[in-house]
């Protein structure tokens, strides 16, 4: 499998940073991974963004602020429009989030009046609340949503020992879609939060950091397979 390539940029006017983990096909699919509630953090998805890339896609990974005055909105819509620049056919974009990302992304891509009149090609949430609202653009909860929620493919990825985000909630989500007509396949992961993510917390630091064995790195990478299969890239083996 080959290497991905790393490179990072400023995307915004006040500095904030953008992984970009290239795939080695000119032509491979994008996805932008938005991380959760920790400022800055895209350093934490660095493995699973990886994972994703050698997988075949190429993967956006913007930091942002949820601690800011503004919720980071500005942040989430100015990667929207870095990943927009970014590809030939911004139609084609997987958006996915983890956590509070995930639930920005899934209101995001479920609103009936998508930012500029985009919407992706599928939406992936990772370990998220679903029935609150969401930081981009104070709309309401994803599970609000759902009766008016456009037909684009909707994933669901969740530990069953997350004690951040329960696993039930993303169970209740998946009914209340499945009420309306929508189907939306959950993968249940035996890990807990960060785990999701192919990360583990590290009471020292006081933050998660990619893990790099052990379950939250095997069920990482069960999260990096429905990334890729959510852009409709051929099942592969990462060795």
């Amino acid at each position: 499998m080959s290497t991905a390539i790393l490179d990072t940029v400023r995307y915004t006017s006040d500095g904030q940073l953008l992984d970009i983990h290239r795939a080695a096909a000119s032509d491979a699919p994008t996805v932008l991974l938005w991380h959760g509630r920790g400022p800055a953090e895209r350093d934490v998805l660095g493995g699973l963004a990886a994972a994703v890339a050698r997988l075949g896609a190429t993967v956006l990974v913007p930091d942002w602020r949820p601690d800011a005055p503004d919720g980071g909105r500005p942040h989430l819509a100015a990667s929207l429009r870095f990943a927009w620049d970014f590809v030939r056919d911004p139609a084609q974009i997987v958006l996915v989030g983890w956590s509070l990302g995930g639930r920005a992304a899934m209101a995001t891509a479920l609103q009936a009046d998508p930012p500029e009149g985009w919407r992706p090609a599928a939406v992936v949430g990772i370990a998220a609340r679903y029935n609150q609202p969401e930081p981009l653009l104070a709309l309401p909860s994803p599970m609000d949503v759902c009766a008016t929620a456009p037909p684009l493919p909707i994933h669901l990825v969740h530990g069953t020992a997350d004690k951040v985000c329960a696993f039930e909630n993303a169970r209740a989500f998946q009914s209340v879609l499945a009420s309306h007509g929508r189907q939306a396949p959950l993968t249940e992961l035996s890990t807990d939060h960060a785990g999701a993510v192919m990360a583990e917390y590290v009471l020292d630091l006081g933050r998660c950091r990619p893990a790099q064995s052990g379950s939250p790195f095997r069920e990482g990478l069960r999260t990096a397979h429905v990334i890729a299969e959510a852009t409709g890239l051929p099942h592969k083996r990462l060795a």
